[in-house]
């Protein structure tokens, strides 16, 4: 919900300021240094920058700070925008004297992990709030949009035969049984289709989707209508017609931006509902196969974030593991290095091939045919890059050791190759080869956010420094000023809370006497629903008892996600509940568990329109 138009612009950046000032403070005190003079010297910034200080200029002061620990010294090119004292920038020096000599900029034999830490916690505390960009922000992202893919095509044209070809053998070493097996189920038919909650580009809403009339004559050819749509052929006869759609009538991928930080947006893609319908059911195949696999389920992630950060953290304490990060990492898989992973599975090609978007409507561009395999918003995306990544890696590693890959030789590495998305970890000795190898493919390793030199080291939303954890608490949302600013007063109340638990007094202070002039602010356990102080000490003292169950009670807020009205019955319902099981394979034959969707999912269903705050008796444990 919007903010209150009679709250003005400058009371908000106050507040911000003011929390700002408390995170300088609690650092400062931690790391025995004065910040009177970085305060000021913020506030001077930030009246002629505005936010665009604390969300862009700051962070960008982090990144430098993080590639200074990378390679060891204050370079030149670093931290252009503050003004110098010698190597150092002479904003936030207190901190950084500590870590780097005044003298030369080097860094220090033994540098303060608490000052490499405040340094971090100050810039970058505000790098992550959801804020919407400029119109010349999001145009020029949607003209790197267009250019991305224009140069997707000059990299699939200088693709050689025999990085071609050492790319499909390798990626057979890697994906073979893998692919094989869902080769199989698409054949058999053992594709589980599967609508999401959120948007599609033909604009069908939540339960309406298990009504959709609209098919492809590609899907046709591997995925028949009549099996997808229709829970039995009695349904599928009595059903009105289903429109089949020719390949150039498809409906293109809408492409849209959504707020991501101040200095750019997020680029998505909205795929049609019959697209990201049997998408998610190829893309359950591949989390299912890849699970049984015994190299695969160590090296590639598609949900479990913590081995990335766990190699993280022993790459930065014996510096045999580097962290890479690329740029437009999504947007630069082609569709031909998906048909090369799985040229050799006819039924898997095809299907993947016959749920990818061809076109895409990019606003101020029109619509566009596409060379990329699928942006961020297609449910086959994530999987997919990962597995191309993972077979240039590969590449990259047996280009050092100069004689071929088996897949006995790639269990080796188990333990010390990792992908999940665009994050990526490999062992130090092979950097060079795997960044140059990733390069040749047409990948941008983003060099501010890739580490292997010094100790530092970052994947998956945790930092390391020489083994010690130097991740920050970031603010995620504007301050709200009202209580009826649901969202950003629920972001407020879970950052309070992360600060206490940090460690980080004062500001979790300041946290709770700004929360409390808006909302009852009472002390609960953190298993509580209620929007409240989570403590070391429990919870308040009781404030009533429930009669029922002899739970301490207390008069809090909660959260309440309001879901459309979206009322399904008939076939659509049955198709619903059906597709909602679990599946279980038993014998070779599909089976279902019993369970599925619960509560008014019937009359319910989508993303919510919106997130409320309840006020009320709520259990404070």
């Amino acid at each position: 919900m919007a903010m209150d138009s009679s709250t003005s612009m400058e009371g908000k950046m106050k507040s911000h300021m003011e929390l700002f000032e408390v995170v300088l403070m609690e650092m400062g005190t931690r790391c025995c240094t004065s910040t009177t003079a970085d305060f000021k010297t913020a506030c001077s910034r930030f009246e002629h920058e505005g936010m665009s200080f604390l969300t862009i200029s700051l962070p960008t002061f982090g990144k430098d700070f993080e590639k200074s620990l990378d390679i060891g010294r204050v370079d030149s090119s670093l931290f252009v925008s503050f003004s110098k004292r010698g190597k150092l920038p002479r904003f936030l020096s207190g901190f950084s004297s500590l870590v780097f000599s005044l003298e030369d900029g080097t860094l220090l034999p033994e540098p303060s992990i608490d000052a490499i830490h405040a340094i971090r916690q100050i810039s970058l505390f505000f790098s992550k709030v959801s804020l919407p960009c400029s119109d010349a922000r999001t145009r020029a992202a949607f003209d790197a949009f267009v250019k991305c893919e224009q140069e997707v095509k000059l990299s699939d044209a200088a693709l050689t035969t025999e990085l071609s070809s050492e790319f499909v053998r390798i990626s057979e070493e890697l994906f073979g049984s893998v692919f094989a097996r869902m080769n199989v189920d698409i054949y058999d038919g053992n594709v589980i289709p599967k609508h999401g909650p959120g948007s599609t580009a033909d604009r069908i809403f939540g339960n309406q989707k298990y009504n959709q009339c609209v098919w492809t004559e590609r899907l046709e050819r591997v995925f028949p209508h009549g099996e997808f749509l229709f829970t039995n052929w009695r349904h599928f006869l009595d059903a009105p017609e289903v429109h089949l759609l020719e390949p150039g009538d498809e409906i293109p991928v809408r492409v849209i931006s959504v707020p991501k930080t101040l200095k750019t947006p997020r680029i998505i893609g909205i795929e049609p509902t019959c697209m990201q319908y049997a998408q998610q059911g190829i893309s359950r195949l591949f989390v299912e196969h890849k699970n049984r696999d015994d190299i695969l389920s160590h090296m590639l992630g598609i949900k479990d974030q913590i081995p990335n950060q766990e190699m993280a953290l022993d790459g930065s304490l014996y510096g045999n593991l580097a962290t890479l990060d690329l740029s437009e990492a999504s947007d630069r898989v082609s569709n031909q290095h998906v048909r090369l992973l799985t040229q050799n599975y006819s039924w898997l090609a095809e299907g993947i091939d016959a749920c990818r978007s061809r076109k895409a409507d990019v606003p101020g561009h029109g619509v566009l045919r596409l060379a990329k395999f699928a942006s961020m918003g297609s449910a086959l995306c994530f999987p997919m890059e990962a597995a191309v990544f993972l077979t240039v890696i590969f590449m990259g590693i047996q280009k050092d050791r100069s004689v071929p890959l088996t897949r006995a030789a790639i269990a080796g590495y188990v333990g010390k190759v990792r992908v999940y998305g665009d994050d990526i970890v490999v062992p130090v000795e092979h950097v060079d080869s795997v960044v140059a190898m990733l390069e040749t493919f047409g990948f941008r390793v983003n060099s501010g956010k890739s580490f292997w030199t010094g100790k530092f080291r970052e994947s998956c939303g945790k930092e390391y420094y020489a083994g010690h954890d130097v991740s920050v608490v970031r603010f995620r949302e504007i301050l709200p000023t009202h209580r009826k600013h649901a969202s950003p007063v629920m972001s407020t109340v879970s950052l309070r809370n992360q600060m206490y638990f940090s460690g980080n007094w004062k500001i979790a202070a300041w946290l709770d006497s700004y929360l409390r002039r808006l909302i009852p602010f009472p002390t609960v356990e953190p298993e509580s629903p209620a929007l409240g102080r989570h403590s070391f000490l429990g919870h308040d003292d009781t404030q009533r008892q429930c009669p029922q169950l002899q739970k301490p009670l207390v008069r809090a807020f909660t959260a309440r996600p309001v879901l459309p009205i979206d009322r399904l019955d008939g076939h659509g319902a049955l198709l619903k509940f059906l597709l909602t099981k679990e599946p279980q394979q038993q014998d070779g034959n599909l089976s279902f568990l019993l369970g599925g969707a619960e509560g008014d999912h019937l009359e319910r269903a989508g993303r919510p329109q919106a997130v409320d705050i309840k006020l009320g008796w709520v259990s404070a444990t």
